[in-house]
């Protein structure tokens, strides 16, 4: 019998830990749920667990929302204390991307000696201002199994002096989520706030280094407003909780001449079926980069770097600066149907909708 512990705590987690447990459900294996609440808003997480069609988690750790340091302590008091808890040590402890509860569970886990694999291990975006950049780094220094999503992940382990004995490269799982939920994701099916136009950009925002400093926000928006009205291209914004609060405090001229959408937080078959329609997504997500590189839909990504450059070499997104300075001529680009990137004829390596099956045959060994 394989024991096999699952740590998550956002949205991010919930898609990539999805198709594991999934492929890891099978007579011999004995799998446990733990939530941190790190993501605690239902729109943030209960619709996830039902439209991924996760289990009930066995314990939440309740955290909920605090400063980076003090979010994974707490996060780390509590997983201790759950751990110790457990009638028997499981075979592995499974945790997946670069958020504050990986980051404390590979903590944990090296600290008392269980052994965890690591999910979408070796991503390196160089910018070391990012949280989830310091995050990357502890995670895989301590991984017992480095599960990697591409080649360039594979090198930058290398780089780095990793154990090659550790690292196993497995492909990205969370397009195995988006291959199987694609279906199910059709936009005429939702029942929108409004009648979806043929051509829309869709805009997600989220990231500290974006939402948190009023003046930076407020430009942001400003350089899409006034986009969206030079080029009569509605713009379709999901707002994400903290962004929203930082919206409240802003005095923003929101012209009748500009076709800006605020929406509740979307559900994640609500937000592929958009994605998939849009003309363009701007966005500040790693997740939505692959995404988007899977539907063959452009991207333009509000920041300095990314952590996934294959996206960037494969398929069809661009950086266009934390100050969006490269916005204009990018969607300029595409709604000239010129996009900045080719459409590649197959997606990465190992993009396929299987990686879960490969993790899972790599944990049962």
């Amino acid at each position: 019998m394989s024991q096999i512990l699952h740590i998550v705590g956002t949205r991010p987690n919930f898609v990539k830990a999805a198709p594991v447990i999934a492929a890891l459900n099978t007579p011999g294996t004995w799998q446990t749920l733990i939530h941190t609440g790190q993501h605690y808003d239902p729109v943030l997480s209960d619709v996830f667990f039902k439209q991924l069609g996760l289990p009930i988690p066995d314990l939440n750790l309740n955290v909920g929302s605090a400063s980076h340091t003090v979010q994974t302590a707490r996060i780390m008091i509590n997983l201790e204390q759950a751990l110790s808890q457990l009638n028997s040590s499981p075979d592995w402890v499974v945790v997946y991307g670069d958020v504050n509860s990986t980051l404390a569970a590979a903590l944990v886990c090296a600290k008392i000696g269980l052994p965890f694999a690591h999910v979408e291990a070796g991503l390196r975006s160089g910018n070391r201002t990012m949280p989830e950049e310091i995050n990357r780094r502890v995670i895989d220094s301590l991984a017992d199994m480095l599960l990697t999503p591409s080649e360039d992940a594979d090198a930058n382990l290398q780089r780095e002096g990793i154990d090659p004995e550790r690292v196993k490269r497995v492909g990205n799982v969370m397009i195995d989520s988006l291959f199987r939920l694609l279906p199910f994701a059709d936009a005429a099916s939702f029942n929108w706030p409004f009648e979806l136009p043929q051509h829309f950009a869709l805009f997600t925002l989220h990231r500290p280094e974006n939402v948190d400093q009023s003046a930076h926000l407020q430009y942001l928006l400003e350089q899409l407003i006034t986009l969206s009205h030079d080029y009569k291209l509605p713009i379709i914004f999901p707002v994400h909780p903290r962004t929203r609060t930082k919206l409240n405090d802003l005095a923003i001229n929101w012209p009748p001449t500009a076709d800006f959408r605020l929406i509740d937080p979307l559900g994640y078959l609500q937000f592929i079926a958009l994605e998939r329609r849009a003309t363009v997504v701007i966005t500040d997500s790693g997740g939505v980069q692959e995404e988007t590189t899977a539907l063959g839909v452009p991207c333009l990504t509000i920041r300095d770097s990314t952590e996934r450059p294959v996206t960037v070499t494969l398929g069809t997104n661009r950086i266009v600066g934390k100050d969006g300075s490269g916005l204009r001529d990018a969607l300029e680009l595409i709604l000239n149907g010129k996009p900045h990137v080719a459409h590649v004829s197959e997606l990465p390596s190992l993009w396929d909708g299987h990686a879960a099956d490969r993790i899972a045959a790599l944990l049962r060994k």
